[in-house]
């Protein structure tokens, strides 16, 4: 009995389950002896398991004094799974096995890639998986080059092989106690490892959209939004950071190190929580940016988390449009339709809900600036990673909101409220009635 109910699950919560399944087991294998130098608690063990499945970054110990290599290569395979998806690692497994993917798990992967259908999810999930090997396999010559030299064959090898993965999943985890501060006006990392992110942040069927047509005039809605919308953001990002800090936080750096910096800190708060300058030493003004930044988060069905740059750029859309009285959406040539924009809608007011909320437990847990507290919470909504150091001082509870809001983050506040309960179908229809607004 326990056994069919299992199995008339929805995809959502079927989802939920394994991914909680996946972060217990990380979580045992991080306790292990061999895991760390000197042990730790299973609150850290869960929250680091936690972050790397969520591809989020935050971290509530040092990973590069407290893990060993053992340790370090678990996280590393989590951030990949998390990073990829459970359920395209079981595609591979089913596939390699000779097994038949039925309706069920097409739903899964449907949920779990953010498709708005079963169709050509499977082939999306071969795309996915070669694509992100490959491109993770190029990065980690192009590290080992600029790491074997300075750490040796051994280590060299080790971070590349690290930071590649971290990168294009978008985590953020670092092997430097001061994550990569030390290459601040380094090109070769700043490229490289800027360039893992963005392109794990754009989202596959991006991707795939660019790798199948090939032609700009022939490139989904989508694409087009989220490729235009992601230059738009990064260059305003870039031009506001270098102009805020420049005699700030910037103001030791040489030019080049300035535009660097200005660069990286720029592309990096939306979904990658890499960097390159003390995030103690920026103005609020930046930090509160970034806040912004991080909600937006990354495209839909990347590695990233946030309500997703296409959301962001609906709600402004319908905004403008509304503002020009008019009543349909049209961009490129195409217009939206109300069922989608009422999804935008929910999805950024459930996010508020949920990122004011953890906010205000942490006002009354933690002793902290708001600024600080504002910026942990989104920045683990968005799983992004970036921090100003509030994670290492958090209380066990502090820990475990966090920890609900990078689960909640990487799954998606949508697919979080329909594992709670089947959204039903309309059945009877009302009358019309205008209300007073505004």
């Amino acid at each position: 009995m326990k056994l069919k109910k299992f199995v008339r699950l929805n995809p959502s919560q079927l989802l939920v389950i394994v991914f909680a399944v996946s972060i217990s087991i990380g979580t045992v294998l991080l306790k292990l002896p061999f895991s760390t130098y000197q042990g730790i608690s299973w609150v850290d063990a869960l929250f680091i398991a936690t972050s790397a499945m969520t591809v989020t970054g935050l971290v509530t110990v040092d990973p590069s004094l407290t893990f060993t290599i053992a340790g370090q290569t678990i996280i590393a395979l989590l951030i990949q799974v998390g990073g990829l998806g459970i359920m395209s690692f079981a595609v591979l497994i089913f596939m390699a096995l000779g097994k038949k993917i039925g309706i069920k798990e097409r739903l899964l992967m449907q949920q779990a890639l953010n498709q708005t259908s079963i169709g050509g999810v499977i082939r999306l999930v071969k795309y996915l998986i070669i694509f992100s090997f490959t491109i993770e396999l190029i990065a980690m010559i192009f590290l080992a080059f600029r790491w074997v030299p300075q750490f040796g064959l051994g280590q060299g090898l080790f971070y590349s092989f690290f930071h590649s993965i971290s990168a294009f999943n978008n985590a953020g985890f670092a092997l430097w106690p001061d994550g990569l501060m030390q290459f601040v006006g380094d090109p070769t990392i700043n490229i490289v490892i800027s360039s893992l992110f963005i392109i794990g942040g754009i989202g596959f069927t991006v991707l795939v959209d660019i790798w199948n047509k090939r032609n700009l005039k022939k490139l989904s809605l989508h694409t087009k939004l989220m490729l235009v919308g992601t230059l738009i953001i990064n260059v305003v990002a870039m031009l506001f950071l270098f102009t805020v800090e420049y005699s700030n936080a910037f103001a030791d750096f040489s030019l080049g190190e300035k535009l660097w910096a200005s660069y990286f800190q720029a592309v990096s708060p939306r979904t990658a929580g890499f960097n390159t300058v003390d995030m103690t030493t920026l103005s609020e003004t930046t930090l509160f940016f970034m806040v912004i930044l991080m909600f937006i988060g990354a495209g839909s069905g990347s590695t990233g988390g946030g309500i997703k740059l296409t959301t962001a750029i609906i709600i402004l859309l319908a905004t403008v449009t509304f503002l020009r009285g008019k009543s349909e959406i049209k961009v490129a040539r195409r217009s939206i339709s109300a069922s989608y924009i009422s999804k935008v809608l929910a999805i950024t007011i459930i996010s508020m809900v949920f990122v004011f909320g953890a906010i205000l437990l942490l006002t009354l847990t933690e002793d902290a600036s708001f600024i600080a507290i504002v910026f942990e919470v989104v920045s683990a909504f968005g799983t992004v990673g970036l921090s100003t150091g509030l994670t290492f001082t958090l209380t066990s509870f502090g820990k475990q909101i966090i920890i609900f809001m990078m689960i909640l983050g990487k799954l998606g506040p949508l697919t979080l409220v329909f594992s709670l309960a089947n959204p039903a179908k309309e059945k009877i229809k009302y009358p019309n009635e205008d209300i007073l607004t505004g």
